[in-house]
């Protein structure tokens, strides 16, 4: 999977961080889109939140779980580092995901909108870090 997103950025001659930081989730967390497709399909209150919820669960913890283990690779494979300015972009997102969903017990469509919004948000953040921060 890795070779295939690399191999896409390459033919596009886009970085291939950016097109695995769109399809790879897609792929990973493809279940989880399913099962909140059918909780939201009920359209009732209670199986919307549920259905947010999932898709917020799963978010949060695959990006903690992938990202403790991403830092131990590279903690116990001597590897460079060169992840910052997408490491402090999973901590804000999650941040921010957390602090709206505490806002609320009942997630609303508005809420899935912000939630959605942080996805382009979180490419912008990256860009911006790298380019015009200087980090690596």
């Amino acid at each position: 999977m890795v070779d295939v997103l690399a191999e896409i950025g390459k033919q596009s001659g886009i970085p291939s961080f950016y097109i695995s930081f769109v399809l790879a989730p897609m792929a990973s967390n493809s279940s989880e889109l399913v099962a909140a497709y059918n909780y939201a399909s009920r359209k009732t209150s209670k199986t919307i939140t549920i259905a947010l919820n999932t898709l917020e669960g799963a978010a949060c913890m695959n990006n903690t779980f992938c990202l403790g283990i991403f830092m131990a690779l590279v903690y116990f494979q001597g590897l460079a580092w060169k992840f910052t300015a997408e490491t402090i972009t999973i901590l804000v997102v999650e941040f921010a995901v957390a602090f709206l969903v505490m806002l609320n017990h009942h997630q609303r469509v508005f809420d899935a909108f912000l939630i959605l919004c942080l996805f382009p948000g979180a490419l912008a953040l990256v860009y911006v870090l790298e380019n015009y921060v200087g980090l690596d």
